[in-house]
């Protein structure tokens, strides 16, 4: 008897029928307080070389329907080992085609990243004896917000602010996140080294831990976009916004980068705040910099394809690279990476990867130095 599963962490999808040849009818399902739905993240057990057609339910009503053309769900027999399964979108329904080799195959919309593996990552960095890790604030369902810091915390230092995963779904930020972390903390790499002596960098790796955990795409416990909530967020709705942007101006900032995963755009790119009212030379110039040293140390990323730039003064202020950019005056960026392949360098067996937006994260230290050496330049 096959059987499909969703109690674990980040598990989410609807039942609608099982048939034993293998013949099985999904739904997505909507973030727990919102609308939102696009994530998927199940368990099949029983169905050991079995052929199974997973048929998803009416997907153009999806958060983003434009995301299933040419998408490839992934699959894992153990939760560490992901690669893409072939993937049918006939404009309106999803089916997956797959014969699993085991009696347990889990199916997902992006290679995961769990809330335990993110309390692994910060003992990890802690125990490095290089990283303090400060509790901001408890969030709806009682989870933590970490902050790490690492440097010295020197007044002269650049102050560099890291956040992922404002959106849950969004796995491959936190990805990427443990992979810029990890590079930052080996003390044998001269890029660190060199970055950490003259900047302090503040790291958020999971903004919210609460929608992670409940399976949601885009939203927190109480149904909030956080990636909308920058200009007002509450402490009652949004936590995790307010807490982080309050030790922003405790801190300081000269550089931000917000994490995110694109389900459309089939490339990495980076979206600034040109559209913000404070919007100025000095900030068009770094940006200039960092893309440019961003594709010399990375191949995988890219400029040409990306959002349309903002018209002057019409930036939406509620998301965080605006406001941070405007509120600051600083190198401020959204970066984005695809949840199908990076078209630059496609990978048929993998597309865009958990382990391939670790490398990005590594790739990172590169235009951050560069930046931040000419921001201190330019102030001596």
């Amino acid at each position: 008897m096959i059987k499909i599963s969703t109690a674990f962490d980040a598990g989410s999808i609807d039942i609608v029928s099982i048939a034993d040849d293998g013949n099985i009818k999904v739904k997505l399902r909507c973030d727990n307080a919102s609308s939102f739905k696009q994530w998927f993240y199940f368990r099949v057990q029983g169905a050991a070389y079995c052929p199974c057609n997973i048929d998803f339910g009416d997907v153009s009503d999806s958060a983003y329907p434009q995301g299933w053309e040419n998408y490839q769900a992934v699959a894992s027999y153990d939760r560490r080992n992901w690669f893409r399964v072939p993937t049918i979108f006939d404009g309106k329904n999803l089916r997956i085609e797959h014969t699993p080799l085991a009696n347990s195959v889990y199916y997902a919309y992006f290679e995961p990243y769990s809330y335990e593996q993110h309390l692994n990552l910060i003992g990890e960095v802690q125990s490095s004896g290089l990283c303090q890790v400060e509790d901001l604030c408890s969030t709806n369902d009682g989870r933590d917000i970490n902050l790490l810091t690492i440097g010295n915390q020197a007044a002269s230092d650049v102050k560099i602010w890291l956040i992922a995963r404002q959106h849950p779904g969004e796995s491959m930020a936190e990805w990427l996140a443990e992979g810029f972390l990890l590079r930052l903390l080996d003390y044998q790499d001269a890029t660190s080294r060199a970055l950490l002596d003259i900047a302090t960098i503040y790291v958020v790796p999971n903004m919210n831990p609460d929608g992670v955990v409940r399976g949601n795409l885009r939203t927190n416990a109480t149904g909030a976009n956080l990636n909308r909530e920058w200009l007002n967020p509450s402490i009652e709705n949004s936590p995790e916004v307010y807490y982080v942007r309050e030790k922003m101006h405790e801190t300081g900032v000269d550089i931000f980068l917000d994490i995110h995963g694109d389900e459309s755009i089939p490339y990495i790119f980076v979206a600034g705040c040109e559209g913000v009212p404070n919007y100025s030379e000095k900030m068009a110039n770094l940006e200039k910099l960092f893309k440019q040293a961003f594709i010399n140390a990375c191949p995988d990323f890219q400029d040409e394809y990306g959002y349309p730039k903002d018209a002057p003064n019409s930036a939406n202020l509620s998301m965080a690279s605006n406001y941070v950019g405007n509120t600051f005056n600083c190198l401020s960026f959204t970066l984005e990476m695809p949840f199908k392949d990076n078209l630059n360098l496609p990978d048929d067996d993998f597309g865009w990867n958990g382990q391939r937006s670790l490398r990005m994260g590594e790739s990172l230290l590169n235009p951050l130095l560069i930046v931040s050496q000419d921001i201190l330049e330019k102030r001596s």
